[in-house]
């Protein structure tokens, strides 16, 4: 989807679920496999959250809201 031309200049928010097990895969090695760091020209952020705790979900919504401020 983030090949696509109509969304050149979408954001991209990953919201990383289930950061409190203990097996979670970490943030720097999502980014690894997902290439993220490939994606030039784009602004992504990935956000460690628990969402049945709440953890981390308005951190991810605030920082995607200043980058859609920006625009």
């Amino acid at each position: 989807m983030l090949l696509v031309d109509e969304l050149r200049d979408a954001v991209l928010l990953l919201f990383a679920n289930k950061q409190d097990l203990p097996n979670a895969m970490a943030i720097s090695e999502m980014t690894d496999k997902l290439g993220l760091q490939s994606l030039r020209n784009r602004t992504w952020y990935v956000q460690a959250t628990c969402a049945t705790q709440g953890t981390g979900l308005y951190e991810g919504l605030d920082w995607l809201s200043n980058e859609l401020s920006k625009r």
